[in-house]
């Protein structure tokens, strides 16, 4: 009987791990970095230990120490999450070996599925040789891990060298192997998986499908389940495909078999996931269990009932970053004021992070993942836009607006997505639509309680003008007038209705709206708009040559294109070097063809957003 567990992660996972432990009766030790030191998932557990350092690899992919760690803190179990090391199965061995419990299959069937080219080889298929420009275009993926990490598109042979080179260093970065294979790239397919349960008594569950098209980066934005739009027949094949894994390599314990189903709807197997997956929300809600107490279940040797449950209705999971969309992604830190979903909606938010918690650089952008489950997948739909449209989220520019955006998207509601679905509408779902009046409100909210005169009382006050920025850099400016009746605004059709600290009601051309406001040190909240103060008068900035390259996040330079100094002529878009943030790289390249005249970035540097990397000229 397992009666303590360290779950060797952070974040939202250890937190959901920890929730099921504490139903359980079951004592939990949390791990942290220096990093971590006060994040959520060491505060709600019952111990922690430190790992020192912030980097993964000196943390949280030290198998060593985690092992140490749940023996001081008199665990006699360790789960392992996702990422990390939840598919290495040395520290599966080093976990059994100090006489702990692995919540987890058997490493042996670690070493033959994590692989992602074992896998293949067992499942009778292989990776690509040497690729020729017949077999273009090809996907570079990491043979360890998941989440997108390591995952490249190649359409151009000339740049597979560089392309597996960048995948070598994410991989190793991300799970501590840079091994990575080349297989076939299939245009417009869809992505859909499979999850097993297996006991060690012999019976292996197929629970449904699991659609997981939406994907930035080759990591899963929206996943549902069940797959919509998928015939009776290819689900049996899929559910066929993934025990027939399973039971190939005596598996035991939660895992995913996954998919991509092409335009001509046939399947082709990607790669068996020997872990927990961030989606498993879905699976829970659709068939009303919890995957975290059956595999506790289940590393204790219990047995599985012979058949699953039944499913019943839809769910959807969406994953909220801290990120910016428009921006190529890019990976944002800072505060989280708060993180909230709307009282009266009947949703799950699964986070790794309270009110006023910092957003590290070290560790993935997730925030949180919402998920709700209704009796139809249309009502599932309207309900998760719904509420997360009427979140809040006080903090660093977030995906929010591209998951109500996308959640509402005729091709998603359809069924009709792929895996190319942001290719093909990113621009248009990232479009700015910051609400027109939230400025105004602000100024009237930060206007409340000041002195309606000042000066000689005989002359009318002069109008108020305050200047706000939008998270797209736009610039407004909102104006207003102190009278005797209290706040007027100075735009056409609109009327002050109420105005106080926290909440504005305005009528706007006969209908009244509310406007709830937030102000923090550096930053006003609007309902969902974001607004950055301006100063009257524009502060003085520090100017960059032309063709100055700026680091665009806090990161680490992981690389610097071989033989590039100053002097040498590149070309426009060509990859000068590479930044490392929240466990993504992310390419530096040059902005025009031209000559680099500085290179101040060198590899292992620190940088904070700002930086000045290269000029090129």
């Amino acid at each position: 009987m397992i009666t303590s567990v360290l779950v060797a992660n952070r974040g939202e996972i250890a937190c959901r791990i920890f929730r099921t432990c504490r139903e359980l009766g079951i004592r939990t030790v949390a791990v942290h970095s220096d990093a971590d030191e006060n994040a959520l998932h060491a505060r709600v557990a019952d111990a922690a230990v430190r790992l020192p350092g912030a980097a993964p690899a000196d943390t949280y992919l030290r198998g060593d120490l985690v092992v140490q760690a749940a023996l001081a803190a008199g665990a006699d179990a360790v789960h392992p999450g996702y990422g990390f090391l939840s598919e290495n199965a040395g520290f599966a061995r080093a976990v059994l070996d100090a006489g702990l419990v692995w919540i987890g299959p058997p490493p042996a069937a670690i070493e033959a599925m994590a692989s992602k080219t074992r896998a293949k080889e067992l499942m009778g298929l292989a990776p690509l040789g040497e690729v020729t420009e017949a077999d273009l275009p090809v996907l570079v993926k990491a043979a360890a891990g998941g989440g997108g990490r390591g995952m490249r598109v190649v359409r151009e042979l000339a740049d597979l060298k560089g392309e597996l080179a960048a995948a070598r260093a994410e991989a190793h970065s991300a799970f501590g192997d840079g091994e990575v294979f080349v297989e076939p790239y299939v245009e417009g397919g869809r992505h859909v998986e499979v999850q097993i349960l297996a006991d060690t008594h012999g019976t292996v569950w197929a629970l449904g499908t699991r659609d997981c098209s939406l994907q930035r980066r080759h990591q899963k934005v929206i996943e549902e389940s069940p797959a919509p739009g998928i015939p009776e027949a290819l689900t049996r094949e899929l559910h066929e495909q993934a025990v027939r894994a399973a039971r190939a390599v005596d598996y035991t314990g939660a895992g995913t078999v996954e998919f991509l189903v092409g335009a001509d709807g046939r399947a082709h197997f990607l790669e068996m996931n020997t872990r927990l997956q961030v989606e498993h929300p879905v699976t829970e809600a659709v068939f009303g269990i919890d995957l975290v107490a059956l595999q506790i279940r289940v590393a204790e040797g219990h047995p599985l009932e012979n058949d699953p449950p039944r499913a019943r209705g839809h769910a959807i999971e969406a994953r909220l970053y801290a990120e910016n969309p428009a921006a190529d992604w890019t990976p944002q830190t800072g505060t989280l004021h708060r993180l909230a979903v709307p009282e009266a909606e009947n949703i799950r938010l699964d986070t790794g992070y309270g009110d006023g918690d910092l957003i590290p650089v070290h560790y993935d952008p997730m925030l949180a993942k919402a998920v709700v489950h209704a009796p139809t997948r249309a009502e599932a739909i309207r309900r998760l836009a719904g509420a997360l449209e009427r979140t809040t989220i006080h903090g660093p520019i977030t995906n929010r607006d591209l998951l109500v955006r996308s959640l509402r998207h005729g091709e998603f509601t359809a069924a009709r997505m792929d895996t190319g679905f942001y290719d093909r509408h990113l621009t248009d779902l990232t479009k700015p639509a910051p609400d027109p009046h939230a400025p105004l409100a602000a100024a009237l909210a930060d206007a409340h309680g000041r002195s309606r005169f000042g000066g000689w009382r005989n002359l009318p006050a002069q109008p108020q003008v305050k200047r706000y920025a939008t998270a797209d850099g736009e610039e407004h400016e909102a104006t207003y007038h102190h009278t005797r009746e209290g706040l007027t605004a100075d735009a056409d059709g609109v009327r002050v209705v109420h105005a106080d600290a926290r909440l504005v009601v305005l009528e706007v051309d006969g209908v009244r709206r509310k406007f709830e406001v937030t102000r923090y040190d550096d930053r006003t909240y609007v309902n969902t708009t974001t607004l950055t103060p301006l100063p009257r008068l524009p502060a003085p900035t520090t100017q960059h040559a032309p063709g100055s390259l700026l680091a665009p996040m806090p990161g680490t330079v992981v690389r610097v294109a071989e033989g590039l100094t100053v002097g040498t002529p590149v070309q426009a878009g060509e990859p000068l070097l590479w930044l490392e943030a929240m466990k993504m790289e992310h390419k530096i390249a040059a902005p025009a063809t031209g000559t680099l005249t500085a290179l101040h970035a060198t590899t292992g540097q620190q940088v904070e957003v700002g930086t000045l990397l290269a000029v090129v000229i």
